[in-house]
């Protein structure tokens, strides 16, 4: 996926925006890279540890009735990690050091995801190839044998 200029000139001025600020990053919720500006970082693999973590965020706001995912926060001893919504179907993705101010961090995060989002969700929808008819298959079924375990269900002994 090409890189869309307006999104690299927004990673570059979040860059500029926030003191200690190391990194930017524009992904698809499923890994691929749109956009980045993360000198000394590989993209391909913070992108594909991101929709990691972006899925057990999403699933954690849900299952603790929390709502839409909207940031995860990972704070490490040199500096944090930051992911951000930017609109239905992109993250952005932040790098920085120790000394960052969180609140401007979150402030500035925030705002350019949204406008991030903003261009993402204006893209006209990928073209999908069409896929081939499929010719039904006859499937046969095989009798399933009892399985037996070992393992104990309860915590008596």
């Amino acid at each position: 996926m090409a890189a869309e200029p307006e999104i690299l000139d927004e990673l570059r001025r979040l860059r500029s925006r926030v003191p200690h600020l190391t990194g930017a990053l524009a992904a698809s919720v499923d890994g691929l890279v749109i956009a980045q500006d993360t000198p000394g970082v590989e993209p391909e693999g913070m992108a594909a540890l991101t929709a990691a973590a972006l899925g057990v965020a999403v699933r954690l706001a849900d299952a603790t009735g929390q709502g839409e995912f909207r940031e995860l926060l990972v704070r490490g001893a040199y500096g944090y990690v930051s992911t951000y919504a930017a609109g239905r179907t992109a993250v952005l993705t932040l790098l920085a050091q120790d000394g960052v101010s969180v609140g401007r961090l979150h402030l500035e995060g925030r705002r350019s995801g949204a406008r991030i989002g903003e261009v993402v969700d204006s893209r006209p929808p990928a073209e999908t190839p069409a896929k081939p008819a499929r010719t039904p298959t006859a499937r046969t079924r095989t009798a399933r044998t009892p399985r037996t375990t070992n393992a104990r269900t309860t915590t008596e002994s």
